[in-house]
C-alpha cells in the first residue's frame, strides 16, 4: 500500500479564536511567521507525503492565494520597475502539490471530506483537521493502519490539560505542573489513514465526519486506534496560539521535526 496523498480539513468559520478569524481562516493564523497550516504540511513531508487536498470554505481565498505567492515568497529577489521584471536571486519552495477546494462556507467536516472525493483517488489517504499539531510519526501511523487491514485509522491522543496544576503534600505546595495531560481518557486527535471507502457513509454537506461516518465504522470493526502517547495540541483559542508560539520561541517545539 502506497500512501502518497493528505487532506486537511480547513473550512470552518473557527469562532473560539474569533480574534483572529474575523479577518483569516483558521489555517492561516499564524505560528511563528507561518500559518498553522503550513507547520501540518511540514510533518507529513518530513514524513514523505507532498501532495496535499486542502478543503477550504470560510475565507478559502486567502489560502489560495498564500500558496500561490509562496515561491516568490520563499525567495531572495530584485522588483526592476523600471523594467518591469522580477529577478529572483535565490528561491526555495517544498516539493509539494497542492489542490485547494471550496468546499463551501457552511459544509460539515464530512461533506467537506465528501466534496474532494474526485481529488483523491483510489488509494488510501491520510486526513487531519487544519488546526492541531503533533509531533506524530506518521510512517508509523501508516504502517499500523496497513498492519489491521481495515478502512480506517484515528490518531488517540492525550488532550492537554487547559491550566497548570499544583503539586501538594497536604496543604503545602511542593512544586508546580505545567498544563498535566487531561483526565486520563483517550480522544480523537485528528491524522486519520482512511480507505477511499469510507466517503460512501458520507450522505451530503450535511454530514459530520465524527458522528455517522466514524460511528459507523466503530460499529462495524472498521475503525482502529493509533495511540500517540507525545505531544498533540490544538489551537481553539488565543491562549493555545499563544502557548505554541512560546514553544518555538524558546526553541522547543516539539512538532518542529523537519
Amino acid at each position: 500500500m502506497t500512501i502518497k496523498k493528505a487532506v486537511i480539513l480547513a473550512g470552518g468559520l473557527g469562532t473560539r479564536i474569533a480574534e483572529e478569524t474575523s479577518v483569516r481562516p483558521k489555517p492561516m493564523i499564524e505560528i511563528a511567521g507561518r500559518p498553522i497550516i503550513w507547520h501540518i504540511m511540514k510533518i507529513y513531508s518530513h514524513h514523505g507525503i507532498n501532495d496535499f487536498v486542502i478543503c477550504a470554505g470560510y475565507l478559502g481565498y486567502i489560502i489560495k492565494e498564500y500558496f500561490s505567492n509562496y515561491a516568490l515568497h520563499m525567495s531572495d529577489v530584485t522588483f526592476d520597475m523600471v523594467a518591469g521584471q522580477t529577478i529572483v536571486h535565490r528561491g526555495y519552495a517544498e516539493p509539494w502539490r497542492i489542490t485547494v477546494i471550496d468546499t463551501g462556507a457552511e459544509t460539515m467536516t464530512g461533506g467537506r471530506l465528501r466534496r474532494v472525493q474526485e481529488h483523491i483517488g483510489d488509494d488510501h489517504f491520510c486526513m487531519t483537521y487544519g488546526d492541531g499539531l503533533a509531533d506524530i510519526d506518521i510512517r508509523a501511523l501508516i504502517a499500523f493502519h496497513e498492519s489491521h487491514g481495515h478502512d480506517a485509522t484515528v490518531t488517540r491522543v492525550l488532550p492537554p490539560g487547559r491550566f497548570g496544576a499544583l503539586d501538594l503534600d497536604g496543604d503545602k505546595v511542593v512544586g508546580f505542573q505545567e498544563k498535566p495531560m487531561g483526565d486520563g481518557g483517550w480522544i480523537n486527535g485528528g491524522f486519520f489513514v482512511l480507505s477511499p471507502k469510507v466517503l460512501d457513509r458520507i450522505a451530503g454537506d450535511a454530514t459530520v465526519w465524527e458522528r455517522e461516518p466514524l460511528e459507523g465504522l466503530a460499529r462495524d470493526g472498521q475503525l482502529f486506534a493509533y495511540e500517540h502517547g507525545g505531544f498533540w495540541q490544538p489551537m481553539d483559542t488565543l491562549r493555545d496560539k499563544r502557548h505554541l508560539e512560546e514553544l518555538w520561541e524558546k526553541g522547543a517545539a516539539p512538532w518542529k521535526v523537519w
